[in-house]
């Protein structure tokens, strides 16, 4: 029988000396589980060791790559200290360790805790070991995000990097001090703005400067950010200079939580209304003083305004430039009005630049949506064949789907209480035990049911919608014959328009449409 190990470094066990070595839990690990393989007569395969990675991170290297060895059946066995060593969320338990591990003929085994997959009548401890690190997972980012949160509210900055034109207090923790070399930029740029110069021509001034846009001097100052991927990555463009101008850190305020993780699962993270900022006033020296930042402000905020009071372009915030993929501004010349890349004005060979008139491009828009009508309506069974707004079954599906799973996890947790109570009959747990387990399970319960109520609520409301008028045929009906396109029009059928550059010796500009349906 093959075996292999897989050693990772527990969060309360970091004390290694050096990088380049193993911690001392790593070792201990090694030692005992190259014993237990020893005294078993099993023949090593291969150690596996995540040294500095949470057991919450899915993306550790030798995690994986023990995972897609096991998908190729080159050992028999995974032996680890813990099961929470291999994994702390309960997810990953099911998918691999009751799931596919059995499928692919491979035993777990855990010595410490006694998890054994060759065992089922520990299946159970198992799920409950599961849990029980799922819910740790779960407490210590409630722990983590509520210190966080408190020092957010006190006004300490707690990013890992401070804002460009600051750096981080050496003798204060949370605290901001005036960078002067990038502060003299963050200064230029509001008394340039100040003076009538837009923010692209700013862009393109510090990039003939040579001036090294926020990331790339960060970099230089031996910070660990990433090597910029491409040429342009160095350089400042439009929004770089839009940002600095509307941060209030440059007038002393600290402005943190403008982004929030989804969940303790996942890295990603998406923006949150601006009501849940926390902004505290005066944490730190200003930059920019009141009166050039308001003047700034009253000047953005003129040039805010659309070329027709009280309406927003056709096309805005929906046509990109295919070549860098930035969204294309408009402009206005002699009555008509245009879309173009802003990126190619701020350097030399920063973009090959895209431009359209709005005309043209609706013109376009309108020919492609009457094709697509026409040959939609000329189909029997439109409901069936084609989906022309689909995003309320889409979200009726989900919501089935996600009840669905509360559904069975909560039948899960009605078993998982039954078998604990034969467990605690049986005498295999003690009574406060059998307690505290089943309240968690409980409420674990409790809270999906209300999951599920809330989820069925909501499909009551997606079917009125539904049969309230979401007719397909009359919505593609509605659109067919057009000869020009509204705003709502825009916002209902489309999710943005790709541009390219004008085809050499004609007048054709290339132009790819993303619908909405």
């Amino acid at each position: 029988m093959k075996v292999a190990i897989y050693c990772r470094l527990s969060e309360e066990d970091r004390n290694k000396q050096f990088e380049t070595d193993d911690s001392n839990s790593i070792q201990n690990q090694k030692a005992m589980l190259m014993q237990y393989a020893m005294e078993q007569g099993w023949e090593l395969y291969n150690i596996y060791s995540d040294d500095d990675y949470a057991g919450a991170d899915r993306r550790r290297p030798e995690f994986n790559r023990l995972l897609e060895d096991a998908e190729k059946r080159k050992f028999d066995i995974i032996l680890c200290k813990t099961q929470s060593r291999f994994t702390r969320e309960l997810e990953l338990v099911e998918k691999y360790i009751h799931g596919l591990f059995p499928l692919w003929g491979i035993r777990f085994i855990s010595i410490v805790d006694n998890a054994d997959t060759a065992n089922k009548g520990n299946k159970k401890s198992r799920q409950i070991n599961g849990l029980v690190n799922e819910w740790y997972l779960e407490d210590m980012s409630d722990n983590i995000r509520s210190v966080l949160t408190n020092r957010r509210i006190n006004g300490f900055h707690i990013g890992a990097f401070a804002l460009y034109g600051y750096k981080k207090d050496p003798d204060k923790k949370g605290h901001l001090i005036i960078d002067e070399e990038a502060a003299a930029v963050v200064r230029e740029v509001f008394t340039l703005f100040s003076q009538g110069y837009g923010k692209t021509a700013i862009a393109r001034m510090l990039n003939d400067l040579g001036i090294p846009n926020p990331t790339e001097y960060k970099r230089l100052q031996g910070l660990r950010y990433q090597q910029p991927k491409t040429k342009n990555s160095t350089l400042w463009k439009y929004f770089a200079i839009s940002d600095m101008l509307v941060n209030e850190i440059y007038i002393g305020n600290m402005v943190q939580g403008k982004y929030g993780s989804i969940s303790y699962k996942t890295k990603q993270n998406k923006p949150r209304p601006k009501s849940e900022w926390y902004v505290v006033e005066g944490t730190h020296e200003p930059i920019i003083d009141r009166e050039l930042w308001d003047r700034v402000q009253s000047m953005i905020a003129q040039r805010a305004k659309p070329f027709d009071v009280g309406h927003i372009g056709l096309f805005a915030r929906k046509a990109r430039c295919a070549a860098c993929g930035y969204t294309m501004r408009s402009s206005k010349n002699h009555g008509k009005h245009y879309l173009q890349c802003s990126n190619r004005h701020v350097a030399k060979d920063a973009c090959t630049g895209a431009f359209i008139s709005v005309d043209k491009l609706e013109g376009l828009v309108i020919d492609e949506l009457n094709r697509l009508a026409a040959e939609y309506l000329d189909k029997d069974e439109l409901e069936q064949n084609i989906e022309f707004c689909s995003s309320l079954q889409q979200q009726k599906d989900r919501i089935l789907s996600d009840i669905a799973v509360y559904e069975k996890k909560v039948a899960e947790y009605a078993k998982g209480i039954r078998d604990l109570y034969m467990d605690k009959v049986k005498g295999l747990i003690s009574e406060s035990d059998y307690q505290e387990m089943t309240k968690d399970f409980m409420v674990d319960r409790d809270r999906l049911e209300r999951s599920i109520a809330d989820g069925k609520k909501q499909l009551i409301e997606i079917d009125d919608k539904i049969a309230a008028g979401d007719n397909r045929r009359d919505l593609v009906e509605q659109y067919t014959n057009l000869t020009h396109l509204t705003r709502e029009m825009v916002e209902t059928l489309i999710d943005h328009v790709s541009i390219g550059k004008r085809i050499k010796g004609t007048r054709d500009v290339p132009v790819e449409i993303h619908w909405n349906f």
